[in-house]
């Protein structure tokens, strides 16, 4: 259903361009405590660091991260990595506890969305010497920068898209990716006619992810904030919102849905559309009793309202970064080493499925003959943007609030109007 893009194609996307710019507008723009500094950096012996992470909490990224850490102690004499983990959304709230109880240290994955919060800490040293000189694509770059200072080295980036399971669209009768939001209606309705328990589309109902919201509303031309100001209620939301009423009402989308419960609706074939980043892709098809769904699963750009508009998605990424204190240039060597080498780097991909954030990383023949990476960086990745909250450190506040208000329209608590007034008026307080 879609054409994998040339190596050129996708470090150019990657590195310079539209994408890259949009990427880079991931580094918050908001003032933050002056960063720890490079003092940290100096090498004070101590050879035994964490790295916590949430992907060690995980089964598909789990082996491959402890493959990587036993490989790097094997090289390195002396070396000790331990790996404490939290679940992902207990995640943040863990990291900031440890910071205020002075117990957070070593090496740190961050995901982007949280790299300012991170930041307004003091805590995170300035990586930019650790970074000067590698050959990390500039769109992957930015990705670990807020308030021009480099907080993290990248891991990984792309974005969150929709991925389709084409043997249910063949058979409902849709040949091609619908790139219109009314081809996406047509589609959803010709996957509904298929019965049998199938979910046209798992899209996000559940109030921990319906921040998914967000790039349908950029879809119906709402900016979500300008000026500094949530504008929220406009008549771009407003739009966006009763059409995706429209399709939960239509029984196109079901309730209490999360990714978790949309993963396993691809897992078992059970939902044509559903939306995801790129590692998602390892998540469904391991846990699937359909040992061929990867083959069956392709990356679709989102759907625009009118035909000639560009796609909108919500940046994806991870990075490291470095805890000012006991062993941190030891884990910075530790984070520059998983993050540049490509016998890592690509290692790392082949089993996750997350890409490289190196040029030499992504022109490997791993990654680039890889059809659904290929796919998902031109479809997806070159056309992600920064969520407009991520610059606040009260982003995770702000999206709850938007969530509920959203959910409140979905089970008809809320009229639309209503509900995203109040969505615009709670979130401007937040930030006053």
């Amino acid at each position: 259903m879609s054409q994998p893009i040339s190596r050129r194609s996708m470090l150019r996307m990657l590195g310079i361009g539209a994408g890259a710019a949009a990427l880079a507008a991931c580094a918050p723009s908001t003032q933050a405590p002056t960063p720890a500094g490079t003092e940290g950096l100096k090498d004070d012996g101590v050879k035994e660091f964490p790295f916590t992470s949430w992907s060690f909490n995980e089964a598909v990224t789990k082996q491959p991260m402890q493959d990587q850490i036993t490989k790097y102690q094997s090289a390195n004499a002396g070396v000790k990595i331990n790996t404490p983990s939290y679940p992902y959304n207990d995640y943040l709230n863990q990291l900031l506890l440890q910071v205020q109880g002075g117990q957070l240290t070593g090496a740190v994955q961050v995901d982007v969305a949280w790299l300012a919060t991170l930041a307004a800490t003091g805590k995170l040293i300035d990586l930019k010497s650790v970074a000067t000189g590698a050959d990390y694509a500039p769109a992957a770059l930015a990705l670990g920068q807020s308030n021009g200072t480099q907080y993290g080295l990248p891991w990984t980036f792309a974005g969150i898209g929709l991925i389709s399971n084409n043997e249910l669209l063949t058979k409902a009768g849709v040949t091609s990716p619908p790139k219109t939001i009314e081809e996406f209606e047509a589609a959803l309705n010709a996957v509904k006619g298929l019965g049998n328990g199938i979910v046209p589309w798992a899209g996000m109902t559940k109030v921990d992810q319906l921040k998914d919201i967000i790039p349908w509303m950029w879809e119906f031309g709402s900016p979500i904030v300008q000026d500094n100001k949530i504008v929220i209620g406009d008549d771009g939301s407003v739009a966006a919102l009763t059409w995706y009423k429209k399709l939960y009402d239509q029984k196109l989308i079901a309730p209490d849905v999360n990714r978790v419960d949309a993963r396993a609706l691809m897992s078992q074939g059970k939902t044509a559309f559903y939306e995801d980043a790129i590692g998602g892709k390892a998540t469904v098809t391991k846990s699937s009793p359909d040992k061929d769904l990867g083959g069956k699963m392709a990356p679709v750009a989102r759907p625009v309202k009118a035909s000639g508009d560009k796609p909108r998605h919500l940046a994806w990424g991870q990075v490291i970064a470095v805890m000012n204190g006991s062993g941190a240039a030891a884990a910075a060597n530790y984070a520059k080493t998983i993050t540049t080498d490509q016998a890592y780097a690509v290692e790392y991909f082949t089993k996750t499925g997350l890409p490289p954030t190196t040029n030499a990383g992504l022109a490997d023949s791993a990654v680039k003959n890889d059809k659904f990476a290929t796919d998902f960086t031109a479809q997806i990745g070159a056309n992600s943007s920064a969520s407009p909250f991520w610059i606040y450190p009260q982003f995770s506040q702000m999206e709850k609030v938007l969530a509920e208000e959203v959910q409140s329209i979905l089970i008809g608590k809320k009229q639309v109007k209503e509900a995203l007034t109040s969505a615009r008026d709670r979130m401007n307080d937040l930030i006053k």
